[in-house]
């Protein structure tokens, strides 16, 4: 393996351009809070450039356009877990992960209402119609209802892949059954994130518009065409049924980042079960080829768009992490621990539970195994970052909320450190439990 390639995967491995996208932005935003704000809403196309009445910034191109790609492949995880020798092939290997999953997301919902009612109702006074928010020390906001406060419960809910795999790595080891366990998880509540995007948090400047989302349908059914002739290759899928699953969201209202995850279960899988798989797994090639192995579309699907994808999270940790760190305050609080409080309690009260009515836990996990993935599912970063846009957008108390809620999502990063430390602690690598 050439020194490039080795580079390529060690940045890739270890999730380098998403950390240093958080970084640069942070700083930028930091040093020159006009200045970022200028990069984030470039117009390379030039001022008056718009697609469907949609102004195409950058912002734009990477949240509406490349976070598609993004979800497309995370949608081929899920969809690759559930074929012929796949983590939630047979369905009762996945009953644990997936009751893990849901109290992964049920847990820092109840957890953000709790601190949200004890640490904000007392911030917020209603007089007049003026809100006066302890959120951001100062600010005095005209909005009719402190209720906006309380559109921020979906940003715990999901847990970032890329990093949640990497710490999960490192904690556990390589090959501990409680990383794919944690995979899992971090998969199933990121399909839930998704959906909660979809349906919680419309434009609330154009009202959903249901009937296009025909063009989602149709999309699939041309997906589903495309199978049914045995089309071999990728791209039809994606261009032409992902395209109009892409225009029938926007078109909609509702966010097209989402377009791919209806497109990429009908891509043609691995054949498992001739060890097909297992050899793909092991071809380092950059496109997915050589060494004589053929790949299904779904696999050359990533394979082909992964390094680019994991990169460009560069620009999106960039674009949506350029917050002050002086617009820390009670909000960013509250989504720190309703992601690391809820996240681990709620993991370990639905999985563990689940394994005392009959459900166990993968072979080889423990309760301490369980407690540190809980720790480690509170790396909201990426997901948390996106919701947030979504969750407090537009103007008022909502506006005046993005930022510090921003700063909790970033500063969830932190639950790494402390999943590494907990890990250490406990003894739950595979080297220590040995």
């Amino acid at each position: 393996m050439s020194k490039v390639r080795k580079l390529r995967n060690t940045v890739q491995e270890f999730s380098l351009p998403l950390i240093f996208g958080v970084i640069v932005g942070l700083i930028i935003a930091n040093i020159d809070e006009h200045l970022y704000h200028e990069l984030v809403h470039f117009t390379p196309l030039g001022e008056g450039a718009e697609l469907l009445g949609h102004k195409i910034t950058l912002h734009f191109l990477i949240n509406d356009i490349f976070m598609v790609l993004f979800f497309g492949i995370a949608a081929k995880e899920i969809t690759e877990s559930v074929l012929p020798g796949g983590a939630l092939n047979p369905p009762s290997k996945a009953i644990n992960p997936l009751l893990g999953t849901l109290g992964g997301v049920l847990g820092p919902i109840a957890f953000f209402f709790i601190f949200a009612s004890m640490f904000l109702s007392d911030g917020i006074d209603n007089v007049s119609g003026a809100i006066t928010t302890a959120i951001t020390p100062g600010t005095v906001v005209d909005y009719s209802s402190p209720e906006i406060v309380f559109r921020g419960w979906g940003i715990p809910t999901a847990t970032d892949i890329a990093l949640a795999w990497l710490v999960a790595k490192i904690v556990f080891g390589a090959t501990h059954p409680a990383v794919n366990f944690l995979l899992l998880l971090a998969v199933a509540d990121d399909a839930i994130g998704l959906g909660i995007i979809a349906i919680f948090y419309p434009d609330p400047n154009h009202p959903a518009a249901p009937a296009w989302l025909g063009l989602v349908a149709l999309g699939m059914i041309v997906a589903y065409a495309f199978r049914r002739m045995n089309v071999q290759k990728w791209t039809p899928y994606i261009f032409v049924g992902g395209f109009l699953s892409w225009l029938g969201l926007l078109e909609a209202h509702l966010h097209p980042a989402l377009a791919l995850v209806p497109i990429v279960p009908f891509l043609p899988g691995p054949e498992r079960d001739l060890g097909l798989y297992a050899e793909a797994e092991e071809d380092e090639d950059d496109h997915g080829h050589g060494h004589g192995h053929s790949h299904s579309p779904l696999e050359e699907f990533e394979h082909q768009l992964k390094t680019f994808v994991d990169f460009g999270l560069f620009f999106f940790a960039f674009a949506n992490a350029g917050v002050k760190l002086d617009s820390v305050g009670m909000i960013t609080w509250v989504i720190l621990a309703a992601l690391l409080v809820g996240k681990t309690v709620g993991i370990f009260i639905f999985a563990w539970g689940g394994s005392l009515i009959g459900f166990p836990l993968p072979e080889g996990m423990k309760v301490k195994h369980l407690i540190v993935a809980g720790v480690v599912a509170g790396l909201g970063l990426t997901v948390a970052l996106f919701v947030t846009g979504e969750a407090y957008p537009g103007q008022g108390l909502a506006a005046e909320l993005q930022g510090p809620a921003k700063m909790g999502a970033v500063f969830s990063a932190g639950a790494g450190l402390l999943a590494i430390i907990m890990g250490k602690i406990l003894k739950v690598h595979q080297k220590d439990d040995a």
